[in-house]
């Protein structure tokens, strides 16, 4: 019998500032008091049946082996014409669109595609928490740029007085999680004709890009040129059809950034899901989905909004994804996180601190609700929002 020891070795962390995620430990106080769980970005409801249909055809035609790296053409000639008709701009199918394991794949496999150590990455903040630990992960520099403090809106002059000789890219994210603005035409513009004179990258985060409410329209970065030519823009099927476990989502960009984009790509999950990715393209076919997406989800804003009405929490402006923001000054002194403990516990129901998506945890007396659910479980959570 060996007599050595088992010993594991130290570790130095890459991620030291990383732990267990807000979104996490909200989740868990919410199942363990038993909250309606509205912090938490996902929906309780299902999708279309024929999709499930559509995969389970896959399946049975035996669509079960390794599809080709960059997605299956079929899919990438849907999404390539889907992106055509909305926005204006034809990617090539065969060089510029490759299809993923969901965004957040997405969103670190174009950072590590083009930044090396050293280099610059702008985030705007409040920005998804999957934003800065790709950036470490790349051996990049954080540079933290505010969102406009009340409006969510970008402060052209912060971002252009952050860039330097070092910035190698800006991540944006429209319609924007998780204050719910939408970025302006004029304000893409804007970006566009800053970005002009320099070589920085764009990764453009458009996970909501179904989900403008009020008449508006996606500006993606698609649709201007001085963007696009510079860009990775990132989108979700699971978002769009209400399968966020399935975790498919894909990128467009122009074929030399494509090309870099790739060689990450099939070294870390090299192909994506088969039958759910034939089952995807069949379904494409109908652009009624995410056509009727704004007004599905406008009307669950509408009665959620209805019912917050009646508490003293102040709603700000939802103009897409499928988030409600609030200020809190008017219920309670306690701060973001120390409330959304509280509203979890006391109340049932949980919420998510705007807090959480600063590196400074800036509070501002704001806190997000996810209304992607069924109207019982909205109900549900009015009933109980309503001892405010």
């Amino acid at each position: 019998m060996s007599h050595v020891s088992a010993r594991t070795p130290p570790v130095t962390t890459k991620l030291p500032a990383v732990g267990t995620t807000i979104f996490t430990v909200m989740s868990a106080l919410a199942a363990e008091k038993q909250a309606v769980n509205l912090g938490q970005g996902f929906p309780d409801f299902g999708c279309d049946p024929q999709l499930l249909d559509d995969v389970t055809a896959a399946m049975a035609a035996g669509h079960n082996q390794y599809p080709p790296m960059p997605g299956i053409p079929a899919l990438r000639g849907a999404i390539a014409a889907k992106i055509a008709a909305l926005y204006g701009h034809r990617y090539s199918a065969q060089d510029e669109i490759t299809v993923t394991a969901g965004a957040t794949q997405a969103i670190i496999t174009a950072v590590l595609a083009v930044v090396r150590p050293g280099d610059e990455v702008i985030v705007l903040e409040p920005c998804y928490d999957s934003y800065v630990p790709n950036i470490d992960l790349a051996g990049g520099v954080v540079v933290r740029v505010p969102l406009t403090p009340g409006t969510f809106g970008p402060d052209f002059d912060r971002i252009a007085a952050a860039i330097t000789p070092r910035t190698r890219a800006i991540i944006i994210n429209t319609p924007h999680n998780p204050s719910a603005t939408v970025w302006t035409a004029a304000e893409m513009r804007r970006l566009e004709e800053l970005l002009a004179p320099t070589d920085i990258f764009v990764i453009s985060d458009e996970v909501y890009e179904h989900m403008v409410f009020d008449g508006g329209e996606h500006q993606s970065a698609a649709r201007f040129p001085g963007l696009a030519a510079r860009s990775f823009i990132v989108s979700s099927f699971g978002k769009t059809y209400h399968v966020t476990g399935w975790k498919v989502g894909y990128v467009a960009a122009p074929a030399a950034l494509m090309a870099e984009f790739r060689k990450v790509h099939q070294f870390n999950v090299f192909t994506v899901n088969t039958p759910m990715q034939h089952a995807l393209a069949a379904y494409m076919a109908s652009p009624a989905p995410y056509m009727e997406l704004p007004a599905f989800y406008q009307r669950k804003r509408d009665l959620f909004a209805q019912g917050l009405a009646a508490t003293r929490l102040r709603l700000l402006p939802s103009a897409g994804t499928y988030f409600q923001c609030v200020d809190i000054s008017g219920v309670s002194d306690l701060s973001e996180a120390d409330f959304c403990q509280w509203l979890t516990s006391e109340i049932g129901v949980a919420a998510i601190p705007l807090s959480a998506f600063y590196g400074n945890e800036f509070d501002q007396r704001v806190v997000r609700f996810c209304f992607a659910k069924q109207d019982q479980t909205l109900h549900s959570a009015l009933d109980r929002l309503a001892r405010l």
